[in-house]
């Protein structure tokens, strides 16, 4: 029995020492010694079996545990003392000045980065930029553009409207025209502005329809403004935002606060008109619509319009985007997916 727990002895305390000159951390050195030393060590359990001897062999093998306990701690001991001497080397080896890892960059959402663009381009034609409230009045959203109640264009927008209990009902505004009437009463005419942001319509979402998306209103109002000045700007902005020049057509279509109204399509930058699956074959892009300014708005916004006629137009930015790219889906910019913005 004394001699097989003597081999015991010896076998773990050379398996402590290796232990304890094999731990490349402190915290590693500190397993090993709770490992060997701890209450449920290998070297303690020996240790606890000092009763289970006869009683002349327990002195002996007494002594001869202690001693291999205490070169354990002493090795344990020595490698502690080498392992904080490294940390230490470590430490005063480091330079404060040397650049820490950088941290990941972001960068504009692509919507934004084309509002920004659209911005400048206008600006540089000598338009203002102007803001508006994104929860307006039934006044301004509809009937000052000439969109009365119960008219059916209402039913086109799919409007949210704010349970105020008020006597003025509220709306999320669902375009940007509303701001054609609030300019116009602040600065007057003649004025050029165009009104980017935000816009909500109660649409069921598929690839190309979102409850939020973003539009730039455009008003030009003036004396002797015509079709071709619009005609003129329309043009002046597509070759600016493709990087081309650009052959663009207009077709009649009804908007209220307009007359005459437009659809305006620009031949396809993708395939120069020869057809393809971003222009569906047909070789022109419906990109915008537009007209001159309906007399009625223009008399909203206290402009005579017996003296001043303009022009008005609005785009969606999502669109602009999705074309550029190449994207199939609207519901990605509002998505959250870092793939997908990754890529801009």
């Amino acid at each position: 029995m004394s001699d097989d727990l003597t081999g015991a002895l010896e076998q773990a305390a050379a398996q402590a020492r290796e232990a304890a000159r094999a731990a490349r951390s402190l915290d590693e050195l500190e397993e090993v010694r709770t490992a060997h030393l701890g209450r449920k060590g290998a070297l303690t359990a020996l240790l606890r079996q000092i009763g289970t001897l006869p009683p002349e062999k327990r002195g002996a093998f007494g002594k001869l545990a202690n001693e291999r306990k205490r070169e354990v701690e002493e090795q344990f001991a020595g490698r502690e003392r080498e392992l904080a001497a490294a940390r230490l080397r470590s430490v005063l080896d480091f330079d404060p000045t040397t650049p820490g890892p950088r941290p990941a960059r972001g960068h504009e959402h692509p919507v934004l980065a084309m509002l920004r663009e659209i911005e400048d381009i206008f600006i540089s034609m000598g338009f203002l930029v102007l803001a508006g409230p994104e929860v307006e009045t039934e006044y301004y959203n509809f009937e000052a553009l000439n969109i009365p109640e119960h008219h059916p264009a209402r039913d086109l927008q799919d409007t949210f409207w704010m349970e105020t209990g008020a006597e003025c009902r509220w709306v999320l505004r669902t375009h940007t025209s509303p701001m054609q009437v609030r300019a116009l009463e602040r600065f007057g005419a003649p004025l050029r502005a165009i009104v980017p942001g935000r816009v909500y319509r109660n649409e069921t979402l598929d690839a190309t329809h979102e409850a939020t998306f973003h539009q730039v209103e455009g008003l030009m109002v003036d004396r002797g403004v015509s079709v071709a000045h619009m005609k003129g700007v329309m043009a002046a902005f597509l070759e600016r935002l493709f990087g081309q020049k650009i052959v663009i057509r207009l077709r009649p279509h009804y908007f209220p606060f307009v007359e005459p109204g437009f659809e305006l399509d620009f031949g396809c930058v993708f395939c120069g008109g020869a057809g393809c699956a971003i222009c569906k074959r047909s070789g022109w892009i419906e990109i915008l619509g537009c007209g001159l300014v309906h007399p009625r708005v223009l008399r909203a916004g206290g402009v005579d319009a017996e003296e001043f006629t303009g022009f008005a137009f609005g785009v969606g930015v999502e669109r602009l985007v999705m074309m550029r790219h190449s994207i199939e889906d609207i519901r990605h910019f509002h998505s959250g997916s870092l793939r997908f913005f990754e890529q801009f």
